[in-house]
């Protein structure tokens, strides 16, 4: 299995108002930036389609570092999903699972491959995580225009 390691972000200015995703992936010496944005959508959103575009863009199964400062996508992945299912994607306090939809994109996309999920810290220096924030912020632009 080949290895990449994918660094991602979302932003949103107001939330909801426009956001942008974007994301970093390595393998070996070759990088590929991706970045997309939406006019009306929450942070959080932006958060996971940056994962989700980036498993995406991959043409066979890999093993996966991602490296986010969400925690709610870390934590959501790698944690709570499994109670969401089991209650069929409702929390513990029995309310729907907010963007239910793209978890479950997220979820089906991940099978495919070994993926390991964590957390760094947002705007500390990580220079993978600072390029994903870059990358986020041209997809913010381009979704206000």
């Amino acid at each position: 299995m080949q290895e990449v390691r994918i660094y991602t972000d979302g932003a949103c200015k107001g939330n909801p108002g426009p956001g942008g995703w974007g994301a970093l992936l390595v393998y070996g010496e070759h990088e590929k930036e991706l970045f997309g944005g939406e006019p009306n959508t929450t942070n959080n959103r932006m958060e996971l389609l940056a994962v989700i575009r980036s498993l995406e863009a991959l043409k066979q199964p890999c093993k996966i570092e991602v490296y986010t400062d969400s925690q709610y996508v870390q934590k959501g992945i790698s944690e709570w999903i499994k109670g969401w299912k089991a209650r069929n994607w409702l929390t513990a306090a029995r309310e729907p699972v907010k963007n239910a939809d793209l978890w479950r994109e997220l979820d089906a996309l991940r099978q495919n491959h070994e993926v390991s999920w964590h957390w760094v810290r947002g705007h500390n220096g990580h220079p993978g995580n600072e390029r994903a924030d870059q990358l986020a912020n041209r997809g913010v632009a381009a979704a206000g225009r």
